[in-house]
């Protein structure tokens, strides 16, 4: 039994405008750990105001701290993101867009590795505090959580707008996104176990992967000039006889 192929995906939009955004999210994200790797001093003072703002509430609102557990450790939590990257690259594999699958996972693994190796040459400490409402280990910078989430959703909404969904679940996607990668911003911050600049150069450097890689898939298909299974496409069985 063959699995249903996939239409070939419409030309990716924008190839030079993602490049942009991913490049200028790169400068960013090098200009940001520059400066956390010689703590400046104004971005540590925003950084530590922030964080006892948080903290000073968190310690009040074990309702709110609850759930923002919940939401760290389950809903957004990195592996519940892989996962999900994991089930939309089974699905391409499944019908047949097998190179793309394949892109979309080793982006996703890349972003992973690049983050890891960006805490342990960075080292820096998370927020210590004498009446934690949470805990966290390895070192802050950048924020996995944020990373991970803006990967991921990024990978997926780039993939819904490549196969032109309806307008509707277009803008139902765009929302659900951009709440999980803000709020999963939000619960590293409340729960005082990353540090402003953390969620921030997460956010960068994960749109900086997204972004580049997407750009460099939509310039290899505008080159190649057609669809079909190079684009990691399989062309529906009509179009094969």
């Amino acid at each position: 039994m063959h699995s249903p192929p996939l239409s070939p995906p419409r030309a990716s939009h924008r190839p030079s405008l993602l490049l942009g955004a991913g490049v200028v999210c790169a400068l960013l994200s090098a200009a940001l750990t520059a400066l956390v790797v010689v703590r400046w001093p104004p971005l540590m003072s925003l950084d530590g105001t922030v964080a006892r703002t948080l903290h000073r509430s968190a310690v009040t609102q074990p309702g709110l701290v609850h759930l923002n557990r919940v939401l760290t450790d389950w809903v957004w939590d990195p592996w519940t993101m892989r996962a999900l990257t994991a089930v939309v690259v089974i699905a391409l594999w499944w019908r047949g867009a097998r190179p793309l699958a394949v892109g979309v996972a080793a982006t996703s693994v890349l972003a992973t590795v690049l983050q890891q190796a960006l805490k342990s040459a960075v080292g820096r400490e998370r927020p210590r505090w004498p009446d934690p409402v949470d805990s966290a280990h390895y070192a802050a910078f950048p924020s996995g959580h944020a990373m991970t989430a803006i990967v991921t959703c990024g990978l997926l909404l780039w993939l819904l707008r490549l196969y032109g969904v309806s307008p509707l679940l277009w803008r139902t996607a765009v929302v659900v996104a951009a709440v999980s990668v803000l709020g999963v911003a939000f619960t590293r911050l409340y729960l005082g176990v990353h540090w402003l600049s953390d969620v921030v150069g997460g956010l960068l450097l994960g749109g900086a992967v997204t972004a580049l890689w997407a750009a460099a898939y939509g310039a290899r298909r505008t080159a190649g000039g057609e669809d079909g299974e190079e684009d990691g496409v399989v062309e529906p069985p009509a179009r094969r006889r």
